[in-house]
């Protein structure tokens, strides 16, 4: 079987590297498949992208042309924003190539139009990074006019000038007249598409993003830190995200909140902040702070997962946070508020804890539980909670290892859920039933 899986970009953006993991998780499952690509960066022979750098440069400046009808409108809501107005030669070449299923990602920055989507004629499904497909130009929305309808009456007040959303909706309406197959990540994006007014009727299944838990697996603590030059002896927080503080919806300002409560009542607390320098001026969270910039390999990446004792997401709106995957492969318990897609990672009090949504007392309190955990004896807060031991000999390997039960808890996890062997197979029952 041959799939074409089409995204912008092969590795710039979670989106890009959710693709990238289900493309190699279905080649590794006896699939043939190829990922087109507008910006290629991997220099992977499976990844079809520009081959001269006039259509470099033409990708990029249809992003630009595409940008223009974002100016005329005046929001709040700083999320990027996709018009999607310029055909594009991909829905001929996809249209006509002899691939038996084309499997859609984020295709948006001008890579596919909105009547470019509706003119595909191949068998079709499409993996949902964010609300863009039922909302209007929007990629994550802050009212419910996905869910009633694009009308001139509920129009927020925090926009203004020209209607872009309901002028992009309006435009997906009049194209999309034959359903793709939706695919969500995430039980709650999918709950959105089957509540809106868009894609309501169209078939939805829930597969979540995959991980290669050969690569991403658990190493010594005290290896990790000394190969990254972390101290050895305190209990290191990890926050990442890319541009690191500066997305409000990854909500470091509740972070910030959270640890606050903490200050005073903890010692030998750092933090750890993935995907932005040092800044001029240190955050005053009441901890010594540890920056690591942007990271562009899964080596140093997993080296930092296992080098912290506790992953937390404070995020206002996640879909499907490869970050807390990438944390559960890794071993590291992971600390959430209990909204969007959260709840699909995190199991409470199994493998990390979910806060009260946006309560950053229960948000301290968790990162509390989390540590304690890792410090008290396995056996005795085992038999102490009368919580079953796990089956799966790699959690049994890990505990003789000397990790915590909830570092273990949390492997078996990813094993079980996200690993490439069952995203992959459950992505191929997929594709044989819709052929």
């Amino acid at each position: 079987m041959k799939v074409l899986t089409v995204n912008f970009s092969d590795t710039k953006g979670g989106a890009a590297r959710a693709a990238y993991r289900i493309h190699h998780a279905l080649r590794r499952h006896g699939i043939d498949s190829i990922m087109c690509v507008n910006n290629a960066e991997t220099g992977d022979w499976t990844v079809n992208g520009p081959s001269h750098d006039r259509d470099r440069l033409w990708s990029r400046f249809r992003s630009l042309v595409g940008e223009l009808p974002v100016r005329l409108l005046r929001t709040s809501n700083q999320i990027i924003h996709s018009p999607s107005i310029l055909s594009s030669a991909w829905r001929e070449k996809l249209n006509k190539s002899d691939a038996a299923i084309v499997h859609l990602h984020w295709v948006n920055a001008e890579m596919l139009s909105v009547a470019d989507i509706g003119q595909l004629r191949k068998p079709a499904v499409w993996t949902l990074h964010d609300m863009w497909a039922f909302c209007g130009a929007e990629h994550y929305a802050d009212d419910f006019r996905w869910r009633d309808g694009y009308t001139h009456c509920n129009r927020p007040t925090h926009e203004s000038g020209f209607d872009l959303n309901r002028w992009v909706w309006r435009r997906k309406v009049k194209h999309w007249k034959h359903p793709i197959h939706i695919i969500s990540p995430s039980q709650w994006l999918a709950d959105c598409a089957r509540q809106s007014a868009l894609v309501h009727d169209w078939p939805i299944s829930v597969i979540p993003n995959a991980i290669d838990t050969d690569s991403w697996r658990p190493i010594k603590k005290s290896v990790a830190r000394n190969i990254l030059r972390l101290p050895p002896d305190v209990r290191l927080i990890m926050f990442g995200a890319i541009g690191g503080s500066m997305d409000p919806r990854k909500g470091f300002d509740l972070l910030r909140q959270g640890l606050m409560h903490l200050a005073g009542e903890e010692h030998d607390l750092h933090l750890l902040i993935l995907g932005q320098l040092a800044p001029r001026d240190p955050y005053l969270v009441g901890f010594p702070s540890h920056f690591a910039g942007h990271l562009y390999d899964d080596l140093s990446l997993c080296l930092y997962y296992c080098a912290a004792d506790v992953m937390v997401i404070p995020s206002r709106q996640e879909n499907l946070s490869n970050a807390g995957v990438e944390a559960l492969a890794c071993g590291t318990p992971v600390v959430a508020f209990n909204i969007c897609g959260m709840p699909d990672i995190v199991q409470h009090e199994h493998n990390g804890y979910l806060a009260r949504p946006f309560d950053t007392k229960d948000l301290a309190y968790g990162i509390r539980w989390v540590l304690q955990q890792q410090e008290q004896d396995v056996s005795s807060k085992r038999e102490l909670q009368g919580e079953p031991i796990p089956l799966r000999s790699d959690s049994q390997r890990l505990t003789k290892q000397g990790f915590t039960w909830l570092s273990a808890n949390a492997r078996s996890d990813a094993l079980a859920r996200f690993s490439y062997p069952v995203v992959a197979e459950r992505y191929a029952r997929l594709y044989a039933s819709i052929l």
